[in-house]
């Protein structure tokens, strides 16, 4: 078995689902109605990550929804600083679902108020108790939140893979520095299409 089956074993890789909300990818949300982000790539990406999603499903893995909530409650001042207005990913509001996918009943959703996901001790806690070795990311925004969860996961012991067509940006400059900063230090950048080929031949390997 080569590296990269043996990181994608679905028994021990978990798919990583980050803030794909309405307010980070619907027009009309936060960022493209305040900030006039573009927000155009979202339509393809979250498709993708549909497809991907529906695979790791079929295989039985173990599939983890990230969703930001930022309510100047929970934050810290230099983050309140930072954002300068309330408004982003709020409790209860429409800005705060997830777009156009969701999760399973089965299937766990880790709130965060911060960037990395892992700010939450909840995710490392469920991730060992299966255990899961390698992390398999997709989501938005591929230089902040996912960029910032993947490096404290490495960190913290995981294997990180990212699905370079999974994750996106309106900073395409952003996005390309976190995949190369990926490929160089951290772990290996591959597309969806060969992750769930690797996947499938994992699987019929271990069934064997």
């Amino acid at each position: 078995m080569g590296m990269l089956e043996e990181r994608l074993d679905p028994r021990t890789a978990a798919l990583l689902i980050i803030d794909i909300q309405n307010d980070f990818c619907a027009e009309g949300g936060y960022l493209q109605r305040e900030r006039n982000y573009n927000v155009s790539f979202a339509d393809g990406l979250v498709t993708k990550i549909g497809n991907v999603t529906a695979v790791a499903r079929r295989l039985g893995m173990c599939v983890v929804w990230v969703r930001s909530i930022y309510d100047f409650k929970y934050l810290g001042a230099a983050e309140i600083a930072k954002r300068g207005e309330e408004g982003c990913c709020l409790e209860g509001t429409w800005g705060v679902e997830f777009f156009r996918l969701s999760p399973a009943p089965d299937e766990v959703v880790i709130d965060k108020h911060c960037f990395s996901a892992f700010r939450n001790p909840r995710l490392d806690s469920y991730l060992r108790e299966r255990g899961i070795r390698t992390l398999i990311m997709t989501g938005v925004a591929t230089n902040v939140c996912v960029d910032s969860t993947l490096r404290e996961g490495f960190f913290l012991g995981y294997h990180i893979v990212v699905l370079e067509d999974c994750v996106g940006s309106n900073s395409q400059a952003g996005h390309e520095g976190t995949l190369a900063t990926v490929r160089n230090n951290i772990g290996q950048v591959i597309s969806s299409s060969t992750a769930v080929e690797v996947l499938a031949r994992a699987t019929a390997t271990n069934s064997v």
